[in-house]
């Protein structure tokens, strides 16, 4: 049998076939390599973390902020679909989709997302009992005015102190249906000092068992504004300094008002010698609050009325404890 033989044209077309096979190798090694690299970071780039399975359970691909809920992932159920886990006190909502031989979870913080339907279900509640209450208290304070009138002397200060409870809870139900509604402003000019006369009855209405001196701007400017909502934002810093020096040791307080105009805004610092503020991270937060009566809506409608009139409140940070509103001109 004859030996076949290979021509130097032949072995020159296979060793071209050979070089082409392993440059279309390459070329196919590399463009896995990209789209691998691309898959990474699409994958990276997702807003929440991701885990992809291999068929053993093992983890065939992760994101960073999955590398960081790395606990997280030992609580997830494989047989369930779309539930929530809690951690850390956050809440996750936990996904998962299969395809072929792997298994893909996402796990999104919805934390922020159920807090604003926790809050929109606690102010619907809180204004439906805010309008059932509105009613008895209007009475109860009509009643009491003309009780004044017919008691003994020695009686009227017992009347008094219901009448200042009353305007207590009317505040609350105020701010609840303000909450729940909106603040929207009216604007008319008009002078600081019937602001400040507005301020003093409030003042006279909430009571207090301490010696306070009160120091409020004595200048002559106009506000351009709604007077009831800026005598609400004013009158919650006021009582909020009140409550603080009641609480204070010493039998003495000092709430001061300092005003200033920078040329494109009225700024008002208000200071209170009471004490000091705890969990400033949740002074703005809807229905937490910060001191023992509170029902943590003050804070947040004042902020929320000094934006409707263009401005803004802010925690003073220094020497004396405050807070700076800021009022468009």
């Amino acid at each position: 049998m004859s030996e076949s033989i290979i021509t130097p044209e032949e072995l020159n077309l296979l060793i071209e076939q050979t070089y082409k096979v392993e440059r279309e190798f390459t070329e196919l090694k590399d463009s896995y390599a990209h789209l691998q690299n691309t898959i990474e970071q699409v994958v990276e780039f997702l807003p929440n973390a991701i885990w992809i399975l291999d068929a053993q359970g093992g983890i065939f691909l992760q994101n960073s902020q999955a590398k960081a809920l790395a606990k997280l992932f030992e609580l997830l159920e494989t047989q369930k679909d779309d539930y929530e886990v809690s951690y850390k006190g956050r809440s996750y909502l936990i996904k998962s989709s299969s395809y072929k031989d792997k298994l893909m979870f996402s796990a999104t913080d919805i934390t922020e997302q159920k807090r604003k339907e926790n809050l929109a279900t606690m102010g619907q509640m809180a204004a439906h009992l805010s309008h059932e209450i509105r009613n008895p208290i209007g009475s109860i304070s009509l009643l009491s005015s003309t009780l004044k009138k017919r008691v003994i002397p020695e009686n009227i200060p017992i009347v008094e102190e219901i009448q200042k409870s009353v305007y207590r809870i009317d505040r609350i139900i105020k701010a609840t249906l303000m909450f729940s509604k909106g603040v929207h402003a009216n604007k008319e000019p008009f002078m600081w000092h019937e602001l400040k006369e507005a301020l003093g009855m409030s003042v006279g209405y909430y009571g207090y068992t301490k010696e306070i001196q009160f120091l409020f701007p004595e200048q002559k400017f106009i506000i351009n504004g709604d007077k009831d909502l800026l005598e609400m934002l004013f009158s919650n810093f006021i009582i909020n300094a009140i409550d603080a020096i009641e609480l204070d040791e010493n039998e003495e307080g000092t709430i001061e008002i300092v005003y200033e105009n920078d040329g494109t805004c009225h700024l008002f610092c208000i200071y209170d010698s009471g004490i000091a503020i705890e969990n400033k991270k949740e002074l703005f937060e809807a229905f937490k609050s910060t001191k023992v009566k509170g029902n943590g809506l003050g804070l947040v409608l004042s902020r929320q009325i000094a934006e409707a009139h263009g401005g803004s409140v802010k925690l003073l940070e220094g020497d004396r404890k405050g807070f700076c509103i800021k009022l468009a001109l």
